[in-house]
């Protein structure tokens, strides 16, 4: 063993000259140098339509406003031939001539809808079925309202729900189903037969509404649904609301307006799970965007404070599509339509890799009234130097819990087996389950930079 020995003058220099060494070496920071820095993603104005939200028509070919839905209506007696028979040509035919266009569907079946032909299956009528005419909203005797206590009108609409429910939940075609069948329009009323003021009560009793939700709840599991009125009977089921009087009825007040049925049930928030939406009122639709605002009659006639106060995502408002808004109430009604529903962005990426993955986290926030309605899968891409695709992740993140005025950060670690060694660029998108569906654009500049409905998140190097 050898052994050194030094003086303590020398010693002293050491460690002198050691201090000064350690002085000239930067501090220690609390982020370690492996981990980068947050990027910020700019900001661009959102989209004129977006994927199940805005203004929508009735179904059609339509140019003359951005929508990425439409609407319609069938009779009952379309599909429902017989007690347990069922052509679907008609609901399909409608499904695929919306789906041809890049959009999602949105409807409801009807028995009773004043001004058209009776919906009710014959085989019902052959039964003995009670049915009463009418001349209220222009009927003049063409529909006529069931007993909706009747039993075997109540099995009907059990086998239908459930038929219905079987075949298309879920089905990428379908946006939102109505749940409709009761009452004038399937609207879930009969007024003025609703045994007010000395009238006689059409409408279904309490047992036969509940029977038809609970029937729908069963059959729809991943599809949204939607009811006409907020109640206690409804409010603990995973089903939104439709305000048909949209901006007309909707302002709590009166004690029967929209929000005052949401106030009693106690279903202010359930748009945070729930899809709400519905018809603006066809009275306003022409008038609403004016400047100034003309619209005669009584009725809220405050389009901005409707939207805050139901947060709705969508509105059937078919006078932007025919005859349509020109000039300044073009402009207005556009504004007014994407006010409505989700604006997300992303606002900031951090990227870091390690030895079998890549890091990925972002900032994203929602700054428009309402959550997206569904969790379509967000995929994350790496676009090589050739600008195609080399790999596809998905993630687990949900739109859907991305909440207005709540910022979120989402991560998640990507596995990089399979990628070359390079550089590669990052995208983002949710993927529009309909093949041909309009994509989710972001509200961001860098969306559809590099890779058409997808946003560009930045670049990162695989080693």
């Amino acid at each position: 063993m050898v052994h050194f020995s030094i003086n303590r003058p020398a010693r002293m220099a050491v460690v002198a000259a050691l201090a000064a060494v350690a002085a000239a070496l930067p501090a220690p920071s609390s982020t370690a140098a492996t981990q980068p820095d947050w990027r910020a993603l700019a900001a661009a104005e959102a989209p004129d339509a977006n994927p199940l939200e805005g203004f929508i028509p009735y179904a059609g070919a339509y140019t003359t406003f951005p929508h990425s839905m439409e609407w319609f209506y069938l009779p009952l007696n379309a599909v429902m031939t017989g007690p347990h028979r069922f052509d679907w040509r008609p609901l399909e035919e409608q499904l695929n001539a919306i789906a041809a266009r890049g959009h999602q569907a949105a409807f409801r079946f009807y028995l009773d809808y004043p001004g058209k032909p009776s919906g009710i299956p014959k085989f019902l009528l052959d039964q003995g079925l009670l049915t009463r005419p009418y001349d209220d909203f222009g009927n003049n005797g063409q529909s006529v309202s069931p007993d909706y206590d009747d039993p075997n009108l109540a099995a009907a609409l059990d086998r239908f729900i459930a038929a219905l429910g079987h075949r298309y939940d879920g089905d990428p075609r379908v946006g939102f189903v109505q749940l409709g069948l009761l009452g004038f329009w399937g609207e879930w009323h009969t007024w003025p037969h609703n045994g007010d003021a000395g009238t006689e009560n059409w409408f279904a009793s309490q047992a036969r509404q509940l029977r038809v939700l609970n029937a729908y709840d069963e059959a729809f599991d991943e599809t949204r649904l939607m009811v006409r009125y907020p109640s206690a009977d409804n409010k603990a089921l995973d089903m939104g609301y439709h305000d048909d009087s949209f901006a007309y009825s909707t302002l709590p007040g009166p004690g029967w307006h929209f929000m005052d049925l949401m106030q009693q049930a106690g279903t202010t928030d359930k748009w945070k799970s729930a899809t709400v939406a519905g018809e603006l009122r066809p009275e306003l639709q022409g008038c609403i965007f004016n400047t100034p605002m003309d619209c005669a009659g009584d009725g809220d006639k405050d389009f901005p404070a409707s939207v805050t106060q139901t947060h709705a995502s969508w509105l059937l408002n078919h006078y932007a599509f025919s005859p349509g808004y020109t000039g300044a109430a073009y402009d207005k009604a556009l504004a007014g339509a994407k006010s409505l529903g989700y604006q997300l962005r992303v606002t900031a990426v951090k990227t870091g890799h390690r030895r079998h993955s890549l890091d990925l986290a972002l900032r994203i926030q929602n700054d428009g009234v309402a959550p997206f309605s569904y969790d379509w899968p967000l995929q994350v891409a790496a676009i090589g130097r050739d600008g195609r695709i080399a790999r596809t992740w998905t993630t687990s993140w949900k739109l859907t819990g991305v909440m207005p005025g709540v910022p979120a950060e989402l991560t998640a670690a990507l596995p990089a087996a399979g990628l070359r060694k390079g550089d590669y660029t990052l995208v983002l998108r949710a993927a529009n389950p309909l093949r041909n569906g309009m994509p989710l654009r972001f509200a961001n500049a860098d969306q559809d930079t590099t890779v058409p409905g997808w946003l560009t998140l930045g670049r990162t190097r695989v080693f």
